[in-house]
């Protein structure tokens, strides 16, 4: 959870710039973070639970128009990310990585799990998504995330 997150942030005394003391780039963070519950998180775990969950569940496939409609969903917030956040800075906080970058990262591969390519038409968010990876290290992103982007072949 987010309480947590920042909790062993505090604890451990992070870099600074995983949860910054400049007042300025830490209301970004939290900026962020109080925003990405029903928009970013809210909406790739919808399209998860649609594409993925629900068919596993029921054994019915998803009628093309809900998943339309929950695709679009997401596509609203995704702009609305690009936009607000990303702006034309290299990560949430400005020029280095934050929390901030790493929470949403992670829920937007929920649909990229989902078989959903948010990246492949907005070269923002995915040049974005290639700094994170750098920045926390390719192998222990992909070691992160596997569990998620096998889920589609469930």
């Amino acid at each position: 959870s987010i309480a947590i997150l920042l909790y062993l942030a505090r604890k451990f005394k992070t870099p600074d710039h995983w949860y910054p003391s400049d007042l300025q780039k830490r209301a970004r963070v939290d900026e962020y973070l109080s925003w990405q519950h029903v928009n970013i998180r809210g909406k790739g775990s919808k399209l998860f639970l649609t594409k993925v969950l629900l068919p596993l569940l029921t054994g019915q496939p998803l009628s093309p128009e809900k998943l339309e409609g929950v695709t679009e969903e997401l596509n609203v917030v995704l702009k609305q990310f690009e936009e607000k956040f990303l702006q034309d800075k290299p990560f949430i906080a400005g020029s280095e990585i934050s929390l901030a970058d790493l929470v949403a990262l992670v829920e937007l591969m929920q649909p990229v799990g989902a078989g959903y390519d948010l990246f492949e038409e907005r070269p923002k968010l995915a040049e974005w998504r290639r700094r994170v990876e750098e920045a926390v290290g390719k192998q222990l992103f992909q070691e992160a995330h596997e569990g998620i982007l096998n889920a589609k072949n469930l």
